[in-house]
């Protein structure tokens, strides 16, 4: 939390973050994936188990925003292995002169 600042999630972002974790991705590695605390992420993943995940102003989600959510997830972690491949790129190029 930054200068008294609390981030606010959509129910979109929350459920795909709970369901990245669900597939079998680290929750951690989610987290840091998406910039969010591996505590407020736990407590996504417990609150959905238990049925309290849900909207604050309890708007239905429709399949569009759904995969807008998804989207933005896989965006992120496509970024952070381009990122990566970037270093690892000028890494080996040093190292073979």
């Amino acid at each position: 939390m930054k200068d008294g600042v609390r981030a606010r999630y959509t129910l979109e972002f929350k459920q795909e973050a709970v369901r990245l974790v669900r597939g079998g991705e680290k929750l951690l590695g989610v987290a840091r994936t998406l910039g969010v605390s591996a505590q407020s992420l736990d407590n996504w993943v417990k609150a959905e188990a238990s049925g309290r995940l849900r909207d604050v102003r309890g708007k239905a989600l429709t399949a569009e925003q759904m995969e807008i959510a998804r989207l933005k997830a896989e965006l992120s972690r496509v970024r952070m292995e381009r990122d990566i491949l970037k270093k690892a790129t000028a890494y080996f190029a040093r190292e073979s002169l």
